[in-house]
């Protein structure tokens, strides 16, 4: 029996984002926030960037956002073999702060900037999942 190979690199869990990767399974989003400075910190990380503090908790996400950029990327050095051309996005999430991620279920000539989004799921092989981004409304 041989295993469906992957659609995408799949990150690697380093301890400090062990908690998030955790959620995933769940299919929650979630987000350190600074109990210092009463901020939300995205990428994981041991301090606060803003104010270094390493009193940080992991709170859930809405899930909802919107779109602050995006490019369409039409060559892939992805070595699992996916192609473009795809969205790469930078969302803004209701809780202030960004990440990068792919928009899906929509056609590239239907993305705009300040569209509204929420996460979906795609599944990866070790039962993570990926945060990936939809148009709020459904497919657009």
């Amino acid at each position: 029996m041989s295993a469906t190979p992957p659609r995408r690199m799949e990150p690697p869990v380093i301890p400090v984002a062990e908690p998030f990767w955790a959620a995933t399974r769940e299919r929650r989003l979630v987000v350190q926030w600074c109990l210092e400075c009463d901020r939300p910190v995205f990428y994981p990380r041991e301090n606060c960037p803003l104010c270094l503090s390493t009193n940080l908790e992991w709170r859930d996400c809405s899930g909802e956002g919107s779109l602050y950029s995006f490019t369409v990327n039409h060559l892939s050095g992805n070595p699992t073999g996916a192609e473009g051309p795809f969205p790469v996005a930078i969302v803004e999430l209701a809780e202030g702060f960004r990440m990068m991620s792919n928009v899906v279920n929509c056609p590239l000539e239907h993305l705009e900037v300040d569209m509204a989004l929420r996460v979906t799921w795609e599944e990866l092989s070790d039962g993570r999942n990926y945060p990936l981004f939809e148009p709020a409304g459904g497919t657009a």
